[in-house]
């Protein structure tokens, strides 16, 4: 597996693997009516690029594809961390993980969906609190955690 800083060519392919990551690894967790306003059919690719482009925005790849990215800003928030989902369980995100860790100085924040809180516990992460995130009238739980 590769690691490599993210590219604007990049965008339109991790919007891609974003969508059907949510769809399929997060659909034990969600409703389908959450998942939807979660992962849109219809992303905004300038403002995906933009965000990627501000943050330390990371893709690992193998075999010529792209299997996962993640993205962190300089105040240590873990914004995005997304596997393919037939890539789930091969240490992908704990590479891509690592690199953002070491990319920012002090304490690490993130948002971790339910289906990512175990991940994040394993590293380390400690819950904050609980909270309700709404989109589109619709209500979604996640987690902020905290690792120092």
């Amino acid at each position: 597996m590769e690691i490599r800083k993210y590219q604007p060519s990049d965008c339109k392919t991790l919007t891609e693997l974003f969508y059907h990551t949510v769809h399929t690894v997060n659909a034990k967790d969600y409703t389908e009516e959450q998942l939807n306003v979660w992962a849109t059919k219809q992303m905004d690719l300038e403002k995906w690029n933009l965000s990627l482009q501000e943050h330390y925005s990371i893709v690992a790849i193998e075999d010529d594809i792209i299997v996962g990215f993640g993205d962190i800003d300089e105040t240590g928030y873990l914004d995005r961390l997304y596997v393919h989902a037939d890539y789930q369980g091969k240490g992908i995100a704990a590479a891509i993980c690592d690199q953002l860790e070491q990319a920012v100085e002090g304490s690490i924040t993130t948002h971790a969906s339910i289906t990512a809180k175990p991940f994040f516990e394993k590293r380390g992460y400690q819950v904050a609190k609980e909270q309700q995130v709404e989109r589109q009238g619709i209500f979604l739980t996640n987690y902020v955690m905290i690792k120092e």
